[in-house]
């Protein structure tokens, strides 16, 4: 299989781009497309075939579950039971936008192996206008994971979809780079109160500025599927090893002269500030006041790493506020607990 990539342009006529993508889906194929948070691989979410077609091309475990894509609020009553007065409250502030609502889903509606021995679906509505028109021409609901192997950082750009996931999947609808650069935040609407499984973009100050006090779910190795993605597995991880390190400009600079004599090539990844040339490599990923910029960079220093001959990355940590808690969550995923300590 060869893969094609298609650029969709919001200044030019793409029907006939994407009628190639719908009519893929239509018949049971997979195809990634650009969100507002990274690109994702969608398969029609009622077409268990279909459904299959991304653990597969991704290597992705089967008890991971997929986020389904609508393209309307409306859509959220035919695979959702129990819609409270919370959730509702959450669509009308944040859809669209990165926020994945769980509820109890209707019976018999989306594939199983969508949702893996769990009765809960996660919910989102896209704020992308590719992601949009795809699925409002193409009136299903996809099942849409990140378009990368599984483990590896997300991507964030069509290259990087094209990258991990050629000659595995037919269609790559190229839309430029994405904007928040990290997956949606998720929400279960069926606890009281409501429990954020996974950070994002969209906060936790956020969302209780609108319905009240949530919870952080703590994240725990459980041999019970996950009732979302990220919870359960190792993420994010180019290839060389990465070692969290705190924002310290005489102790990073330390690490680098002790990795320099033991004679290891070492990439770094942190802000603007903290840009040195004793680093092999230095990624800068923004300014240390601004998390958004630093979140929408992250996933792309990650993959940049990976052309480098770095025997080690160190990734600078940041604040745990705001958008800072989702950045820190990828980073010691990507870190799987690992840290420079002298």
């Amino acid at each position: 299989m060869k893969t094609k990539v298609v650029k969709v342009d919001n200044s030019m006529d793409n029907l006939e781009e994407y009628q190639q993508a719908v009519d893929m889906l239509k018949s049971g194929e997979v195809v990634a497309f650009p969100t507002e948070t990274v690109y994702g691989l969608g398969a029609v979410a009622t077409d268990e075939q279909a459904v299959a077609k991304i653990y597969e091309a991704k290597g992705r475990p089967s008890d991971n579950p997929l986020i389904v894509h609508i393209g309307t609020k409306e859509e959220v009553e035919k695979y959702a039971l129990h819609i409270s007065e919370l959730a509702e409250k959450l669509m009308e502030a944040f859809w669209p936008g990165p926020l994945t609502l769980i509820f109890d889903q209707i019976p018999n509606q989306i594939a199983k192996n969508a949702t893996p021995d769990v009765q809960t679906v996660g919910l989102r509505m896209p704020d992308h206008p590719v992601a949009l028109k795809l699925l409002q021409i193409l009136k299903l609901p996809l099942a849409a994971p990140s378009a990368n192997r599984s483990g590896k950082p997300s991507p964030t750009e069509a290259a990087h979809v094209e990258k991990d996931l050629q000659g595995r999947i037919p269609l790559v609808l190229d839309g430029g780079q994405t904007g928040v650069g990290l997956e949606s935040t998720v929400i279960d609407m069926t606890v009281t109160p409501p429990a954020i499984l996974r950070p994002g973009g969209i906060t936790k100050e956020m969302i209780e500025a609108i319905i009240g006090p949530v919870e952080a779910a703590h994240e725990t190795e459980t041999k019970e599927a996950p009732r979302s993605p990220g919870m359960k597995y190792a993420h994010y991880a180019p290839e060389a090893p990465v070692y969290l390190i705190e924002a310290n400009q005489e102790k990073l600079e330390q690490a680098l002269l002790a990795y320099e004599i033991k004679g290891q090539k070492v990439a770094v990844i942190g802000p603007d500030e903290l840009e040195t040339t004793q680093a092999n490599w230095y990624f800068s990923i923004g300014a240390s006041g601004n998390i958004e910029q630093m979140a929408t960079n992250l996933y792309k220093a990650l993959r940049q790493c990976d052309g480098t001959a770095a025997d080690l990355i160190l990734a600078v940590e940041t604040t745990y506020e705001g958008v800072g808690e989702a950045f820190m969550n990828r980073l010691a995923k990507a870190a799987n607990g690992r840290r420079y300590t002298n």
